[in-house]
């Protein structure tokens, strides 16, 4: 077990242990290259960070964990210039300094790749990194640069396609690029496998330890914590905005470390529902359907059923049909005829979401703020929206007030949701604390068919548990449950059965015990079943 110990009460133990954790997996050096000392930052009823001390040492991979809302958001972007802190330090190169913009960041040497990438479609690779870069100098010069770099470093990327055109691994690779060459000596990453195949994620991981290895620093950011064990030297835990451990994540565990960011033993692992399957409740036949503009995917004769009692997992990588899926089964794109899409045997393809909804439809959309909340409702009104029928929020054509904010207090409570109560702005929350609250009042309507794209993305660990259990029970009182996720191994744990889109296509389904994680990689790729039991 690894040296952690709490710093609320212990100042000058923590001290002593930063000393000894510099010599940690031979990254000794006497000057960090980043040490933050007592950052404080607070938003209206928040207080995001709490005097927070942690430093990052040259050539070192160090984890940044914690539950949603822990302020570890907030603390990059005061690190990346983004916010400013109200009280606290930065060191760089053992020097007190002020980091007051990206642009004062990117000076220094921080270079920072977001979650959500910024790239324009209708432009080609050069032309998107020429846009983030401050000064990218002649054009011609800077595709040879990019070709040189992104081959020396085992991401290749052809400067002149357009981004349209690219995979959304193939993306990201232009945000690393990005920032490779700015040449930093700081790369900030946050949530950088969320769109990855398993085959991607390991490319990614030989490159970054082969930037460490060449002495640049790496400060990352994951829910996933089998990958911070497999790739951090380090790792620091905040909790309510406070640092209250250090780990070796090679030395611990995936449940002890998020024990120490949840404060409690985290509940045992998932398995798929157990009880006996029922009769088809949700049956998709042959549906096609085309892109709603030109960078979508069309659908390409989809089929499946999903039974009572059961969990059906779709993976995919990002971008391939899993938005437009969603949308054919919400109803909000209403198919081609009405037998494309049955629920308990009702046909419903042309019919919309309202009428899906009295069916026993219950769904959450990949995009949470803009699709599955409105940014500028409450808590209490975005709960309005999708369970006025379902939950009796309505009475003779009037909202009912008290029912409507005792649901969203159920739901803020039930799923652990971090807010300043049912009247908190959408907009207000954390990413995971907003998914947190739309996958449980969807899920609180007791439905009887389920549709959850990405349930668990930018969701703590403990949370994550949560929703999973829940979906499971779901499942087990008879619900058809359809999971569509990009984390692979969610889908291996809680479905019963599995397949997976590419392209707008549909692999075949196969029970989770046929399996594994290199072939469903391979299927996420475009490969068919015979494809990967001849790679096997």
């Amino acid at each position: 077990m690894s040296n952690r110990h709490s710093t609320d009460h212990q100042e000058q133990d923590r001290q002593t242990s930063v000393e000894e954790e510099r010599a940690i997996n031979g990254h000794a050096t006497t000057t960090p290259l980043l040490a933050l000392s007592g950052i404080t930052k607070s938003f209206p009823g928040t207080l995001a960070n709490d005097h927070v001390d942690f430093d990052v040492a040259p050539g070192e991979i160090h984890a940044l964990l914690g539950e949603n809302g822990a302020g570890k958001s907030t603390l990059v972007k005061i690190i990346y210039g983004i916010l400013k802190a109200d009280a606290g330090q930065i060191a760089w190169k053992g020097e007190p300094v002020v980091i007051d913009s990206p642009n004062t960041a990117r000076r220094f040497g921080i270079a920072m790749v977001f979650q959500h990438f910024s790239l324009f479609d209708a432009l080609t690779v050069v032309e998107n990194i020429a846009l983030g870069m401050d000064e990218p100098g002649d054009m011609a010069a800077l595709e040879a640069r990019i070709e040189q770099v992104s081959h020396s470093y085992g991401l290749p990327l052809h400067p002149r396609r357009h981004v349209h055109s690219l995979s959304v691994g193939e993306r990201q690779r232009i945000e690393i690029v990005r920032c490779l060459l700015q040449e930093p000596s700081l790369l900030v990453m946050d949530e950088p496998t969320s769109v990855l195949t398993p085959q991607e994620v390991e490319k990614l991981f030989e490159t970054l330890r082969r930037l460490s290895d060449e002495g640049m620093s790496i400060l990352y950011i994951s829910h996933k914590l089998d990958e911070i064990r497999a790739l951090c030297h380090r790792a620091t835990i905040l909790r309510l905005g406070r640092r209250v451990a250090d780990a070796v994540p090679s030395e611990e565990t995936s449940r002890s470390l998020a024990a120490m960011m949840m404060g409690e033993e985290l509940q045992g692992e998932a398995r798929p529902p157990t009880a006996t399957v029922g009769e088809v409740r949700l049956r998709v036949s042959h549906l096609s359907l085309p892109a709603a503009d030109e960078f979508g995917v069309d659908l390409k004769d989809v089929s499946f059923e999903v039974r009572g009692g059961e969990i059906l997992g779709i993976a995919g990588v990002a971008g391939n049909g899993q938005n437009e899926l969603t949308d054919a089964l919400s109803g909000e794109r209403p198919s081609v005829s009405p037998g494309t899409i049955v629920i308990d045997e009702t046909e419903c393809g042309l019919k919309g979401p309202d009428a899906r909804r009295a069916l026993g439809l219950c769904c959450v959309p990949e995009q949470r703020l803009g699709h599955g909340a409105v940014p500028d409702m409450s808590l209490a009104e975005n709960s309005y929206l999708t369970a006025h029928h379902r939950m009796g929020l309505t009475r003779h054509g009037i909202m009912r007030s008290d029912a409507r904010d005792t649901f969203a207090d159920r739901v803020i409570d039930s799923f652990r949701v971090k807010c300043n109560g049912h009247q908190s702005q959408a907009s207000s929350l954390s990413g995971g604390n907003l998914q947190k609250f739309i996958v449980g009042r969807e899920i609180s309507q007791d439905p009887g068919v389920v549709v959850v794209s990405q349930p668990t993305w930018g969701v703590d660990a403990g949370s994550a548990a949560a929703i999973q259990s829940e979906l499971i029970k779901l499942a087990e009182a008879g619900s058809a449950v359809l999971v569509i996720s990009q984390d692979l191994d969610e889908l291996m744990q809680i479905s019963n059965r599995i397949a997976a889109i590419c392209a707008g296509a549909l692999s075949e389904v196969i029970g989770i015990e046929q399996a594994t994680v290199e072939g469903m990689g391979l299927m996420m790729g475009g490969a068919s079943l015979e494809d990967t039991h001849a790679e096997a």
